[in-house]
C-alpha cells in the first residue's frame, strides 16, 4: 500500500495494486500490520455496504463522542464523488472540504479520521461503497450535518436523497463536539 498525504490532517488516501487476470481483479483494503506500522486505527468494530442509484446522494454522516470513530472507505462496484468536511474546532482546516473520485479499479481508499463527516455522491448504478469503522452504531450519537450548507459544489441539478439526510442542520448551526 502506498499513503498520499492531503492537506487534511490525519486524512489520508491509500492505494492498494489492484491485481487483474483472466479471472477478475483483487484488491487487499487492510493490512493489520501496514496499518500498525504507519500509526493508523486498526480496531474495526463494524463493516457496512451500500448500494446506491446514480445520483444518489448519502450524508454528511458521522457519530458524536464517545461513538466517534475512524472510517476506513472504497468502492467494490461503480464510481463515487466521496466528500468530508472537517467538523474538529480546533483544526485548520474546520468547515472546509475535500472530495476525490472513488471506483472499484483504481484501488483507491479514503481513511477517515475521528472528526470529519462524510458522504458522497454514486456517479453510476448499482454502485457498492463499502465502510469499515472503529465504534459500533449508536442510534443516540448518529448525527449528520445538510449535505448543501458545507459549501461544496456537487454538480447536480436533481439528487436523490433520504429524508433523514435531508432533515440535517445546518453546519453554520452545528455546535461541534470534536
Amino acid at each position: 500500500m502506498n499513503i498520499q498525504k492531503t492537506s487534511f490532517e490525519g486524512l489520508y488516501i491509500l492505494e492498494t495494486v489492484n491485481f487483474q487476470d483472466i479471472r477478475g481483479s483483487f484488491q487487499k483494503p487492510f493490512n493489520y500490520d501496514f496499518f500498525e506500522r504507519n500509526g493508523f486505527d486498526t480496531d474495526f468494530r463494524e463493516f457496512y455496504y451500500s448500494v446506491s442509484h446514480k445520483d444518489v446522494i448519502r450524508g454528511m454522516h458521522f457519530q458524536l463522542p464517545p461513538f466517534e470513530h475512524t472510517k476506513l472507505v472504497y468502492v467494490s462496484r461503480g464510481k463515487i464523488r466521496d466528500v468530508v468536511v472537517d467538523i474538529r474546532k480546533s483544526s485548520e482546516t474546520y468547515g472546509k472540504c475535500f472530495s476525490m473520485e472513488l471506483d472499484a479499479c483504481r484501488g483507491q481508499y479514503l481513511y477517515i479520521p475521528k472528526g470529519f463527516a462524510h458522504g458522497f455522491l454514486s456517479l453510476e448504478d448499482n454502485t457498492i461503497v463499502n465502510y469499515a469503522q472503529t465504534s459500533g452504531y449508536s442510534k443516540e450519537h448518529d448525527y449528520g450535518i445538510a449535505y448543501n450548507s458545507i459549501g461544496f459544489n456537487w454538480n447536480i441539478n436533481q439528487p436523490i436523497i433520504s429524508g433523514r439526510d435531508l432533515a440535517f442542520e445546518l453546519l453554520e448551526n452545528f455546535k461541534s463536539p470534536f
